[in-house]
């Protein structure tokens, strides 16, 4: 009898490790005109940008806008403004977690925000390049990173690679003809128990 008692914790355990894992990893599908792009969320390491990300999404507030900033090599910005290219209105705004360790390294997520520190809230961009002069260091915070591209680089260059031209309210890095995220879905929930890099 006294084997039990730890084989049931044990047993206990394997069964709640996952679920926490599973939370810690979820995988969005975001559908654009020009393909599909699977991204990894870091919920691990930006518990309250995730949360925030995926409120927006779970509201379907994402549906038919469009990525609004293309600056080759640099970023493509998204989130914030419909197929008209009139702004969305938001809710309140996110606190920056910046400084979680993770990089703003080409194929990451990240989001975007004004000079106010802790302004995010829907606007989101994928990294073209290793961009370290977004990153938070000596102590300034800078932009979030909060998950990685897994399929569909080859979809975020192509838009990148867009003809852009100025809009009025948005400035010259608009695409002429609209690029448009039709949707975003969340389609798993990873269970690595591994390292959380």
């Amino acid at each position: 009898m006294r084997l039990k008692l730890p084989f049931i914790l044990i047993f206990f355990v394997l069964l709640v490790a996952p679920a926490s894992a599973q939370a810690a990893r979820p995988v969005v599908e975001i559908e654009t005109s020009m393909g599909i792009i699977r991204v990894e969320l870091a919920s691990y390491r930006a518990p309250a940008t995730v949360q925030n990300f995926l409120k927006y999404v779970k509201s379907g507030f994402y549906d038919n806008t469009v990525f609004h900033r293309i600056e080759p090599n640099f970023v493509i910005q998204g989130g914030g403004y419909d197929f008209k290219y009139e702004y969305k209105e938001t809710t309140d705004s996110v606190k920056n977690e910046s400084d979680n360790g993770l990089e703003n390294k080409r194929g990451t997520i990240a989001m975007a925000r004004t000079d106010d520190v802790h302004s995010a809230n829907s606007q989101f961009y994928f990294n073209l390049s290793d961009n370290r002069s977004l990153d938070a260091k000596y102590g300034r915070l800078g932009y979030t990173v909060f998950g990685k591209v897994l399929q569909g680089m080859d979809v975020v260059d192509a838009i990148s690679n867009v003809k852009t031209g100025a809009y009025p309210g948005i400035g010259n890095t608009a695409p002429v003809s609209p690029v448009l995220v039709r949707t975003i879905k969340i389609i798993e929930t990873k269970s690595e128990t591994k390292s959380k890099k």
